[in-house]
């Protein structure tokens, strides 16, 4: 039955199976090297009738011999077993093997074979795995058992990665506990069990977990669904057990990860798993684990590498200055694969350039189980695949079945346990690599973290996404570089705009739903930090403010009166003065209307609200314009205090002329009277001098209030950047001593490393009684274990000394001139020689070499061959006795004057005398080493000698031949033989004595 399958997103950006159909059914990839036949054969036994299940098996085979696994395990199940085919479409209840010499993949449910040309590294289970969790996705499982080397390690992070399930056999089970081992120490394993438990334990796992097992598996236990009564009392355990705050992440996620979590464990309803987790702390463990899952690999999505290198990354290292340090961040580096790949990429453009520039790379991760990983820069030789051949070779050593990183890549990378959500972050940054963090994390942790990465990157500073990931409505303050690959810039961002603009609150980035990822389309709170305000479009602001009251010319200033926009014409009522240009009101008032809008704004101000002054007379080039004065506070959300805003109305009013009805009536004596008419005019004059010097005095005071505002504005502003280059000093600070504690973490560990090393290094030498001495390249002493000074004369203060000034208890005086032809020559050699009291010791000389590859001096080694000399001296006797013994035997054998042989169990003839040689008409040296039945004699047929020989062997009893003739040149001679066994140990035939006896008979004579 074909499988149907409809890819979608996951939380990798990859494509990930649809949610499967009752036509669908689980997948299990079983991986398995040495001593695996036995265990396989102990899963299948207990597989259950018709589980539902496809199995496919991924197993080392020899390319040159037939597999005969399926009719091996075809006795062990009543399932069908077969070999693959290539195109064929796998079905449940059934079990496929891989081939010999073949890569098997899985594709849209049918299985694809390739033929294995390369036998350099073949990592058959890995490349399955690693298509299974495409193909499959949660309905994978993967499980690795007995085996050498790590094939299956890379694979079943793969699966963990889509969500399946990874099975591992107990290495205490196994007869070869590599391949488990290996498996165990990624983390990622779910159940570590003996191969027996493990098909009770899968088909538990997915009846609970998915509704397309056949209908007698399925559990009747009700499923609690109120999941959300729940969750903050497990986000509560989590906070108080190990300070670690789950609200950030998305609600979807942790769900899924608990009840996945609460299926393995076999608890159904989330009370009691509530429970299960104040009750067993492993579990909180397991279940944060099942969160910090990292899904990284060396150079992964390679083209991403290829395009940072194109797209930003040249153009950085050019720009920076010579012995300039190149610093790079990621945050959530995992086990490191990523920041080595980084390194090496750096490392490789850094030789192609004639400048000089230093790495300093800053891996960072919350999981202390996976920087302690990354520390050692140790991994399986699975990413062979990933890295390639030529960069392995040169970027790593090989250590058994795994590869280390280099020192020169490893001493540029810096690792530390980091929550990037509470800690300081990394300051001065050309480079930060965050990908695949984000997509777990909430709206609103998304938005408060980009700030974050604008802060630590410098000027044109490179951000770098997953990508499934985005900078969102952050366009103002990154540039992309590489929209597929999600490779940004930083660009610089104005003081004034970083804090009046606030970053959008719009969900950029996916959403998560049900395992795949959509826009969301919700606009979600804004929880971007306060100081950012949105920008205020002063424009349609003051429109609406004026449709909704007036319909007039109108400006709309700030709480100091700062013009900040103009709506109509204000001409008759403003002017710009002589001098500098102003924005301010006051300033450009026009005569008459300076002190009344003086003060109304104050009373404005001071009251918030709206003040009018009517009939106020305005000159305007010569002429008087009568209006009607408004000042109306503005309440805008979202402003900031000392930032209110003020709407000025000028209303225009035409006075109508007065009637004569509306004339005032005078009396005539007062009209008429010259005197009180001047009386009233110098009243008049004199109120308008006084008027005027009074305005002269107030706009005088008002200038020098302005100097003293714009001095107290001035001192305030400077008050305000001294303040920030203080906070700014102190991140710096913050980030500083975040390095500092990094590096010097990471030295502490380097020092620990370094004392166990030393430790180490001490015990084996001590447990070897092996005399050691380190010298240098002008042969002075390093160092020299206990041992080593009753062959030379050492004490612990000649370290530092030419060792040829220190005293020796050797015979030989050669030591000093091979010491320096194996440094110059870097050719080992080895002597045997002898100490004054006797002594016998095997000195061998071998160059001291660094892990960089330089020659340092060299390693003098002494091993007592005491006991060797002895056994070679009492070889030597053994051998001379043995050859005398033989001389001896021979001449006996010869003074015999009759035929005489010694035959071993194969018939091979030992040792003959010269009348056998004689008679038999053979040279001696060609007798020794050769069977009897080489001779080819005619005789040997007529007699069964042959027969005689093996019955004699087999009942131990002597024999006698009948009477033969044998021909020689000059007669015929008759002979009977008599055979005489030799045992050993009284028990066994060891040797036969043929004794040639001759017939006397009448002689005829040969003409």
């Amino acid at each position: 039955m074909a499988r149907k399958n409809t890819p979608k997103k996951n939380n990798t950006g990859k494509d990930t199976p649809a949610e499967k159909t009752p036509e669908n059914f689980p997948v299990v990839g079983i991986g398995a090297s040495a001593g695996g036949l036995g265990v396989l054969k102990e899963f299948f036994s207990n597989v259950p009738e018709n589980p539902g299940i496809a199995f496919v098996v991924v197993v080392h085979l020899s390319p040159e011999e037939p597999s005969m696994l399926p009719e091996l395990l075809q006795k062990k199940t009543n399932m069908p077993v077969s070999s693959a085919l290539d195109g064929q479409a796998i079905a449940p209840n059934h079990v496929y093997i891989i081939p010999p010499k073949t890569e098997m993949k899985l594709y849209h449910g049918k299985i694809q074979l390739t033929e294995i040309k390369d036998k350099t590294r073949p990592l058959p289970i890995d490349a399955f795995f690693h298509s299974l969790a495409r193909d499959a996705g949660k309905q994978a499982v993967g499980i690795i058992l007995s085996g050498t080397a790590t094939d299956g390690t890379k694979g079943i992070r793969e699966i963990k990665a889509y969500e399946g399930l990874i099975l591992v056999q107990s290495k205490e089970t196994a007869e070869y506990s590599g391949m488990p081992g290996s498996a165990i120490s990624t983390g990622v394993v779910d159940m570590v069990i003996p191969p027996h438990k493990m098909p009770q334990k899968i088909v538990q796992y997915l009846k609970n977990s998915y509704p397309f097992l056949p209908e007698e598996t399925h559990d009747s236990a009700k499923k609690d669904l109120k999941q959300d009564e729940w969750l903050n009392k497990i986000l509560s355990i989590f906070s108080n057990q190990i300070n670690y705050d789950l609200s950030h992440y998305k609600s979807n996620t942790i769900q899924r990860r608990i009840n996945r979590r609460m299926v393995l464990n076999q608890i159904d309803t989330y009370k009691e798993y509530v429970d299960y987790l104040r009750q067993d702390p492993d579990e909180i463990d397991a279940l944060f684990k099942e969160l910090l899952i990292g899904v990284t690999s060396f150079f992964r999505d390679n083209e991403s590498f290829e395009s940072l290198k194109a797209n930003g990354l040249s153009e950085a290292l050019k720009n920076l200055p010579e012995h300039a340090y190149f610093r790079v961040w990621v945050p959530a580096c995992s086990t490191g694969e990523e920041i080595y790949s980084l390194a090496i990429i750096l490392k490789e453009y850094l030789e192609n350039i004639s400048k000089h520039i230093n790495l300093q790379l800053f891996g960072t991760d919350i999981n202390k189980q996976a920087i302690e990983k990354a520390r050692k820069g140790l991994y399986p030789a699975s990413i062979a695949a990933d890295v390639g051949e030529e960069r392995l070779k040169k970027f790593f050593t090989e250590e058994g079945n795994y590869f280390r990183i280099t020192e020169e890549i490893r001493d540029s990378v810096v690792f530390s346990v980091q929550n990037i959500l509470k800690d300081p972050p990394f300051s001065r940054i050309n480079m930060l690599s965050c990908r695949n963090l984000m997509i777990y994390f909430n709206a609103q942790t998304q938005e408060k973290l980009l700030p974050l990465f604008h802060y630590a990157l410098n000027p044109n500073g490179i951000l770098m996404l997953g990508s499934s990931e985005s900078i969102g409505g952050f366009t103002r303050f990154f540039e992309p570089l590489d929209k597929k690959w999600k490779i940004f810039s930083k660009k610089e961002v104005p003081e004034a705009l970083r804090n009046k603009v606030d970053f959008p609150s719009e969900p950029s980035f996916y959403e998560e739903s049900d395992g795949q990822y959509s826009p969301s389309g919700e606009i979600k709170e804004q929880s971007s930090p306060k100081k950012y305000q949105y920008k205020k479009d002063f424009s349609l602001i003051t429109q609406n403010a004026i449709l909704k009251q007036f319909s007039p010319s109108a400006v709309l200033i700030d709480s100091v009166g700062n013009i900040l926009h103009i709506e109509g014409r204000v001409g008759k009522y403003l002017e710009q003065p002589g001098g500098p240009p102003s924005l301010n009101i006051f300033d450009q008032a026009r005569e008459g209307l300076h002190i009344e809008l003086s003060s109304a704004f104050r009373k404005a101000k001071s009251n918030d609200t709206t003040i009018s002054r009517k009939r106020i007379s305005v000159k305007t080039n010569g002429n008087t314009q009568t209006i009607d004065l408004h000042i109306v506070p503005q309440n805008i959300e979202e402003e900031q205090e000392n930032q209110k805003q003020y709407l000025i109305v000028f209303e225009d009013i035409e006075l109508s002329p007065p009637t004569s009805d509306e004339k005032p009536e005078l009396k005539t004596e007062e009209a008429s009277d010259p005197t009180r008419i001047a009386e009233l005019e110098r009243e008049l004059q004199l109120n308008r001098e006084n008027y005027q010097a009074t305005v002269q005095e107030l706009e005088a005071s008002n200038e020098k209030l302005k100097s003293t505002n714009e001095e107290l504005q001035s001192s305030n502003e400077e008050l305000q950047s001294t303040n920030e280059e203080l906070e700014s000093s102190k991140e710096e600070l913050q980030s500083l001593n975040e390095e500092l504690q990094t590096v010097n973490a990471e030295l502490q560990n380097k020092v620990e490393e370094l004392y166990t090393a030393r430790d180490d290094m001490y015990n084996l030498l001590n447990s070897r009684d092996i005399a050691t001495i380190f010298v240098d390249n002008e042969m002075c002493v390093r160092r020299f274990t206990p041992e080593a000074t009753s062959i030379v004369n050492l004490i612990q203060t000649d370290i530092g000394r030419p060792l040829e000034h220190v005293l020796t208890n050797l015979t030989y005086e050669r030591m000093i001139n091979d010491l320096r032809n194996v440094v110059e020559k870097l050719t080992p050699k080895e002597v045997e020689v002898q100490t004054k009291e006797g002594y016998w010791y095997s000195m061998r000389i071998n160059p001291y070499i660094t892990t960089d590859n330089r020659i340092d001096g060299a390693v003098l080694t002494f091993v007592s061959i005491d006991e060797q000399k002895e056994t070679q001296d009492k070889l030597k006797t053994v051998i001379k006795e043995k050859e005398e013994a033989h001389d001896l035997v021979r001449k006996i054998f010869d003074m015999n004057s009759e035929a005489l042989l010694v035959l071993d169990n194969e018939n091979t003839m030992l040792i003959a005398n010269t009348t056998f040689s004689k008679i038999m008409g053979v040279k001696q040296q060609d007798i020794q080493g050769q069977t009897i039945e080489s001779l080819n004699k005619e005789f040997l047929k007529q007699i069964n000698l042959t027969e005689h020989l093996q019955t004699a062997r087999e009942n131990g009893k002597n024999f006698k031949t009948n009477a033969f003739k044998l021909n020689n040149a000059k007669d015929t001679t008759t002979y009977i033989i008599n055979g005489r066994i030799m045992l050993k140990n009284k028990q066994h035939v060891h040797r036969i004595l043929l004794h040639f006896k001759e017939v006397k008979t009448n002689k005829t004579t040969r003409g």
